[in-house]
């Protein structure tokens, strides 16, 4: 038989139940998928050096190792251990000393991979005009964590490439 107070004991554990699942409902994490070698310890220095703020957006809880987002909806999106990418004939930015290759295959949103650093690092932004978010601040706000992965090359442009190619001797 219970008692007036098992009775109270219950309902304020319920209440106290209750009032958690609520605050945890508001606090979603955003569903991303770890990168192949997400696992690498320069992930995790760049992971804990990141910004509680990017673009003027808040940080936001992932479900993925060496992942984060920012704002709500997620408007940046950044992975780290993803496949280092090859020479590459895209656009290439350099932002405080990294080097990031550019692809607007999906605009409005653009993906940027550093280059010249391994393990490499991808960040999503939203480009679209609802989404105000400004590429160019994001990359900052993520830049000075990324360095904590050591730069073993960078972008070249075409007069560095042109300097770079040795003149043909002539034949006599």
């Amino acid at each position: 038989m219970f008692t007036a107070r098992t009775l109270r004991r219950s309902a304020l554990a319920l209440t106290g139940a209750s009032v958690l699942g609520l605050a945890l409902a508001g606090c979603q994490t955003v569903p991303m998928k770890p990168a192949p070698t997400a696992q690498a310890v320069e992930c995790a220095y760049v992971t804990l050096a990141l910004p509680d703020d990017v673009a003027g957006l808040p940080k936001r809880g992932t479900n993925a190792q060496a992942t984060s987002a920012w704002g709500n909806p997620a408007r940046v999106l950044y992975r780290c251990g993803v496949d280092t990418p090859p020479p590459s004939s895209d656009g290439c930015v350099s932002v405080n000393g990294v080097d990031w290759i550019r692809d607007d295959s999906e605009a409005p949103m653009y993906r940027f991979t550093t280059y010249g650093r391994a393990p490499a690092v991808e960040v999503m932004i939203d480009g679209s005009p609802e989404a105000g978010v400004s590429g160019t601040t994001a990359l900052t706000d993520i830049s000075d964590a990324v360095t904590k992965i050591p730069a073993t090359g960078g972008c070249v442009g075409a007069e560095e490439l042109q300097n770079a190619t040795p003149t043909p001797t002539p034949t006599p």
